[in-house]
């Protein structure tokens, strides 16, 4: 064989091909795993519900709000309420008149179950038309038995349970004084403009 031969056969043997043979040589009688009868599903988490952002949140009804809730009303006292995070700089705007009365319930007369109903009514009705300041006339109680402020007591307790109600407190006394709240509700403020004066905000 002369010398080009030799180089021809030296460079036909590969570094694979060596490697491909010893690992035949090494899986010699070696068998092949038999195949399981069972199959492993991956496990698939339900997919998030996504957040409905923007959906307005449904009116109150009436059974939202409780009777048993009292909301304790001293003799004299200049009676207001404020939601956690509202300023007293707010509630001083709402007793002075800041916002002008945009709908007024008047609920004189009315039952304890009547009362209820149409201030739930009234309230979301107010929310429906972005109204921000409204009042509830209750009367000042002194046809009532022992000449007490019920129906006030309870107006005030509904009100504090209502998300919407931002504040309220008692009116000036042009506008009924003592025998009626100023309600400030959420919501954009509107301009200001005429009051209204129907019974259910119409």
């Amino acid at each position: 064989m002369n010398r080009h031969d030799d180089k021809a056969s030296i460079s036909s043997a590969s570094p694979d091909s060596e490697d491909a043979a010893a690992f035949l040589d090494a899986v010699k009688g070696v068998s092949p795993l038999a195949m399981p009868d069972k199959i492993t599903h991956s496990q698939r988490l339900p997919r998030p519900v996504p957040q409905q952002k923007g959906q307005q949140a449904q009116p109150a009804t009436i059974d939202a709000i409780s009777d048993h809730i009292p909301l304790e009303i001293e003799a004299g006292d200049a009676w207001f309420f404020m939601r956690p995070g509202v300023s007293h700089q707010t509630l001083r705007r709402l007793r002075r008149g800041y916002w002008d009365i945009q709908a007024r319930l008047d609920l004189h007369g009315s039952t304890r179950d009547q009362a209820r109903r149409e201030l739930v009514e009234f309230l979301n009705r107010s929310g429906e038309r972005e109204y921000r300041c409204v009042q509830v006339i209750h009367g000042k109680g002194l046809n009532s038995k022992g000449h007490e402020p019920v129906l006030k007591t309870r107006v005030g307790s509904w009100l504090a349970q209502r998300d919407d109600v931002l504040a309220f407190c008692q009116a000036m006394p042009q506008d009924g004084g003592s025998g009626a709240v100023m309600v400030l509700l959420r919501g954009s403020p509107s301009p200001r403009g005429t009051a209204l004066g129907s019974r259910i905000g119409q």
